[in-house]
């Protein structure tokens, strides 16, 4: 278990170090060109490529970067960059950049199941890649597959051994925005479902408050019934005992206030 722990938390690690790392490349190189980066994938080498004795500078390491850009001004230009951070800076470098017309080829290498190698044939070459994780290019393809799509107009790049959920109609985007919506449907049909609720309380809470209304008008009617009662049988058995002239006591249901005439037993 701490095992796991340990590499999800290095995994997570990982992930969020790459998406800053987008994040600055797309702001130090691309935004003050007025340009958007749509996709990005931190690659390196299947294979070394020979590079001319003098062009070695000894930077040391660094890490390499494809980015996928369009300009923000119609019409609009789609290139491919190769970019690199070299070890102890903080600064991203432009190395190369084609054009979206330059590239013939992308190679996914399987098309049976994910694995981070890629190949991407250009006019003047052929560049061997292996990406960070099989998910990261398998974004990068599909968001590529998506923009040539769109943006190339004449001669569109070919894509072999892909798989086909790469090269789909919809983009990683347009299925984002599908469960976005799907989403907003349910949280929609659920506050419906909740407004229904309330208002079937609601209409119960009244029932119950007519109900309580009526109980107690009721109740006060019985008390005045049960109240005239008793006055009249104490009145009869003193009409019984006491001689005449006597005050009959009347009680008032409306103002509750007890009522006294003479009267003699002729009167009865």
């Amino acid at each position: 278990q701490t095992l796991l722990n340990k590499l999800f938390s290095i995994s997570l690690f990982l992930l969020v170090s790459e998406m800053s790392a987008k994040s600055a490349i797309n702001k130090e190189l691309f935004t003050p060109h007025d340009e958007k980066m749509l996709a990005g994938v931190q690659v390196k080498r299947r294979t070394k490529k020979k590079i001319p004795f003098l062009a070695t500078g000894g930077q040391g390491d660094y890490m390499t970067f494809i980015c996928l850009s369009v300009t923000n001004k119609k019409p609009s230009h789609v290139s491919l960059t190769k970019v690199k951070q070299f070890q102890g800076s903080s600064a991203f470098t432009k190395r190369s950049q084609w054009t979206i017309d330059q590239l013939r080829q992308v190679n996914g290498i399987d098309s049976n199941k994910d694995c981070p190698e890629f190949d991407l044939m250009f006019d003047n070459g052929l560049d061997q890649w292996v990406a960070s994780s099989a998910g990261e290019k398998c974004t990068f393809i599909q968001i590529l597959h998506h923009t040539c799509q769109r943006y190339c107009s004449a001669r569109k790049p070919e894509f072999i051994n892909c798989q086909s959920k790469l090269l789909g109609g919809n983009s990683i985007l347009h299925s984002a925005a599908d469960s976005v919506t799907s989403a907003v449907q349910k949280a929609s049909q659920a506050l419906n479902e909740r407004g229904e609720r309330l208002g079937r309380t609601e209409e119960r809470t009244a029932e119950m408050m007519n109900s309580a209304e009526q109980f107690a008008v009721t109740a006060h009617k019985v008390r005045c019934m049960q109240a005239r009662c008793i006055l009249m049988q104490k009145l009869w058995i003193r009409l019984k005992t006491v001689p005449v002239p006597y005050c009959l006591i009347g009680y008032c249901e409306k103002t509750n206030i007890c009522l006294k005439k003479s009267f003699t037993l002729k009167d009865i």
